[in-house]
């Protein structure tokens, strides 16, 4: 066993040190972020699975606070609604539970994150396609060679690896660094 965890923390120090090669990227997230926040919009983030729980922590942690003390902060996780998950995936289908939600609520104002590990996850690239066609700003966090989110969001940071866990273990890096840089300029 020790050898298996010995190997895991290996390989995330691995993907970690490859990340410094994403810093402008992430720093140009951090001021999308902070931009539409000072335009009065909203972030609305939203991934499958693990990218699903990854979406909830981030929007919790501007909806409350992550460090600082401050104001919350608008941003809404597009995966935590059951009813309206379950209802558009049923009438609509799957691909459209992302897509049928930013319909309903999102503003001009709006930042749109989508997480998928793949790139290519389809419900995630209707709704950031939906979002870039009508002007909103789109950000992804991916892996592998970043799939399809490549040529829809303006910012698609990708992780470079192919393995999911890695992938996940750097996209709530990532969340957490622009919440950090986000309570910078909202604390109190």
């Amino acid at each position: 066993m020790k050898e298996i965890i010995h190997q895991e923390l290996i390989k995330h120090i691995e993907t970690s040190n490859l990340m410094t090669d994403l810093v402008d990227q992430i720093e140009e997230v951090a001021h999308l972020a902070i931009e539409t926040i000072n335009n009065e919009g909203k972030i609305l983030i939203f991934g499958n699975g693990g990218s699903a729980a990854d979406a909830q922590h981030i929007a919790a942690e501007l909806v409350g606070r992550f460090k600082e003390s401050r104001q919350g902060l608008p941003c809404i996780a597009l995966t935590t609604d059951s009813s309206a998950l379950t209802a558009i995936g049923n009438d609509f289908g799957f691909e459209f539970i992302f897509q049928r939600q930013l319909e309903a609520i999102a503003s001009p104002n709006d930042l749109v994150i989508g997480i998928s590990t793949s790139g290519n996850s389809i419900n995630v690239i209707r709704a950031l396609s939906y979002a870039k066609q009508n002007n909103l700003q789109t950000v992804g966090l991916s892996g592998n060679d970043g799939g399809e989110m490549n040529s829809i969001c303006k910012t698609n940071i990708v992780i470079p690896s192919s393995d999911t866990p890695r992938i996940q273990e750097m996209h709530i890096f990532i969340g957490h660094t622009i919440c950090h840089l986000i309570d910078l300029q909202f604390s109190i």
